[in-house]
């Protein structure tokens, strides 16, 4: 599943990216440390897409299951199951594509955003913030990314992502809401692991 995003002034982002703004990383740290604490977390997504004249083009709602750097990712048919090293994508129908963690690193996706791990890959910058909650700017560091900006919503009681706006290349939007988060769940590890049986009468696609 992938999520582009762009900005509209390369000297902004090339201003911005020189840049890790210490109050965004205390902040977004609060959240890396809680993921990695966590049990299991169980969350609710709900994704909404809009062009960029801001027409709404389509909802979709998502079930993640994280444990460490594995996830379960859910959305009507479709199913998406990384084991830490591959991540397997079920089309809800009778393929399957097999890709890298490595090589799937150019995209944004759900679990990616509430990993909390943005240090490695993004500069940001702390644009608003009060008791309750905190707005961050992320900016990718490679350039080569499929996406470009990042603007997130945390709850800072919870230390949570609350949640994001992604704007991709064509100035298409894709806006992240996080509906419920549970970092208390119990997960077996198995749940991550790719069954060639289910589903069944299915083709892999290596890429």
């Amino acid at each position: 599943m992938k999520y582009i995003i762009i900005i509209v002034s390369l000297f902004l982002f090339q201003t911005v990216q020189a840049q890790k703004d210490p109050q965004a990383k205390a902040l977004l740290d609060q959240i890396g440390v809680k993921v990695k604490q966590a049990k299991g977390i169980l969350a609710s997504i709900q994704l909404i897409s809009k062009n960029n004249k801001g027409k709404a083009l389509g909802t979709k709602s998502i079930n993640l299951k994280m444990k460490g750097d594995k996830y379960l990712l859910k959305q009507g048919a479709v199913e998406i199951v990384c084991d830490g090293a591959n991540i397997y994508n079920f089309d809800g129908a009778n393929s399957i594509s097999k890709s890298s963690v490595a090589e799937s690193d150019q995209t944004l996706s759900p679990q990616k955003l509430l990993s909390g791990n943005y240090d490695k890959d993004f500069n940001f910058k702390l644009l608003s913030q009060d008791a309750s909650k905190a707005t961050i700017e992320l900016f990718p560091i490679d350039k080569r990314k499929s996406f470009q900006k990042v603007t997130l919503i945390l709850d800072k009681v919870k230390s949570a992502l609350s949640s994001a706006s992604i704007l991709d290349k064509s100035n298409n939007i894709t806006d992240v809401k996080v509906v419920s988060i549970n970092y208390g769940v119990s997960l077996e590890d198995k749940l991550f692991l790719f069954n060639r049986a289910n589903p069944k009468s299915t083709k892999i696609i290596i890429r």
